[in-house]
């Protein structure tokens, strides 16, 4: 860097995430330590990208000064100590000419000057993949900036709950996501039993299986499907290499097809299946007409209530092969396990992420790299470049490999597993 570090922000984009606070306090605490100023911008970008100088940052609104009594035993705190949102200044930047379009990177300017307003010089990103692109998209814009003009550096962690991220193996909050949904369904499969019925429950994971997955497994569900499963077998006449579609008669047979063989074989009329909410990019055009997307393009799969129309299509499937009424229940599971009390594992993990983070930027002069661990927690540092398409800025999705061991495993705990 051209210059040393004299004030750092903090800035939490996207879903929350347990752990969040961990990843806050030691990176504010270490570079407090180093007599370096930390601030925490409020609501991610929400309060930067429409800066203007008429209406300048005011502390306490727009931003919060993060010290050492503010931080104290804040590790294991649930929530966000400054907030979140899913506000993308970079929401016009498609490609990487873009850039130079006055009009186009106008958000990320502002975000730029509000943060150069409050005598910012360094930037800790924490967030999902969407924000990964965003802090990418801010490093190319500091990169055009005239000559002679401090450049501010920019740092990520890694953040999702659905695990589905390149770089690192697991992302701070999902283990812990992991036993909070899986504690739901243990508790539902007690009720399935006491009252002979079926659950289908609709998890959070909106791209990749990880959370659906680690969930049915801890949680012993009957049968767990996600994107990964939608093989060829399972695809819509109509669909293409472009827009897969699934054949949702085919999905809906084959969960009764496991029902059947618990009642005949097993004698038990109860279960639950965990179906991967990213199963609702997989609909057809008709079902998603109306279903609104965010800033990032992504579909607000809550709004399709996948479980629930599984779960009645499930329902008149087997009592038209069956003759037998079984009630089946519908519903979403997520929301309460994103600012669960993080487990013992997410809070060293996103220590360590934080404090590799003050690292990155403090100590070994970094711009543009993700923080990561591996092995005995042990940091290293991904270039921006190795997980953004250079061509449209976009993050490559970490999917679970079809028949890797994690895959199989689930499967093979489930009850009468193919294959």
């Amino acid at each position: 860097m051209s210059q040393a570090i004299k004030r750092v922000a903090l800035l939490f984009s996207g879903g929350p995430a347990p752990g969040a606070n961990s990843v806050i306090s030691a990176c504010a605490i270490s570079f407090i330590r180093a007599g370096i100023e930390v601030v925490g911008i409020r609501y991610g970008y929400s309060n930067l990208i429409d800066y203007t100088p008429a209406q300048p940052l005011v502390e306490g609104v727009h931003y919060m000064r993060l010290t050492e009594p503010a931080l104290r035993r804040t590790r294991s705190k649930e929530g966000i100590l400054i907030g979140t949102a899913r506000a993308n200044p970079g929401k016009n930047i498609k490609a990487p000419a873009d850039l130079h379009d006055a009009e186009k990177v106008a958000p990320m300017k502002r975000v730029d000057e509000a943060l150069r307003s409050i005598g910012v010089d360094a930037l800790v990103s924490i967030g999902g993949d969407d924000t990964l692109k965003t802090a990418n998209k801010f490093k190319l814009f500091q990169e055009l900036l005239p000559a002679g003009q401090n450049r501010i550096p920019v740092v990520h962690v890694p953040k999702t709950i659905d695990n589905d991220y390149s770089g690192i193996d697991f992302t701070f909050g999902y283990f812990t996501a992991v036993e909070t949904l899986g504690t739901e369904i243990r508790n539902l499969h007690a009720d399935a039993e006491a009252a002979r019925a079926y659950f289908v429950v609709e998890c959070m994971g909106r791209s990749a299986g990880w959370l659906a997955y680690g969930a049915a497994i801890a949680g012993e569900a009957s049968m767990v499907l996600s994107v990964e499963d939608i093989t060829e077998e399972y695809l819509a006449p109509e669909s293409s290499p472009k827009r897969k579609i699934m054949d949702l008669n085919k999905v809906v047979g084959r969960i009764v097809t496991m029902m059947r063989k618990r009642r005949e074989q097993e004698g038990k009329d109860y279960g639950v299946v965990v179906l991967a909410e990213g199963l609702a990019e997989y609909l057809s055009d008709e079902a998603l007409a109306g279903v609104p997307r965010d800033d990032h393009g992504h579909l607000s799969v809550a709004n399709c209530d996948l479980g629930k129309m599984v779960a009645k299509l499930v329902a008149a499937e087997f009592r038209k092969q069956t003759g037998v009424t079984r009630k089946v229940n519908g519903l979403q599971v997520g929301y309460e396990s994103r600012c669960a009390r993080p487990h013992a594992f997410d809070v060293m993990l996103g220590c360590q992420l934080g404090v590799g983070a003050f690292r990155a930027l403090a100590e070994k002069g970094l711009n543009g790299v993700m923080i990561s661990v591996a092995g005995q927690f042990d940091l290293h540092y991904v270039d921006f470049e190795k997980l953004v398409d250079p061509q449209n800025l976009v993050t490559v999705v970490r999917f679970i490999k079809p028949h890797s061991d994690f895959h199989r495993l689930a499967k093979f705990l489930s009850s009468f597993p193919e294959g």
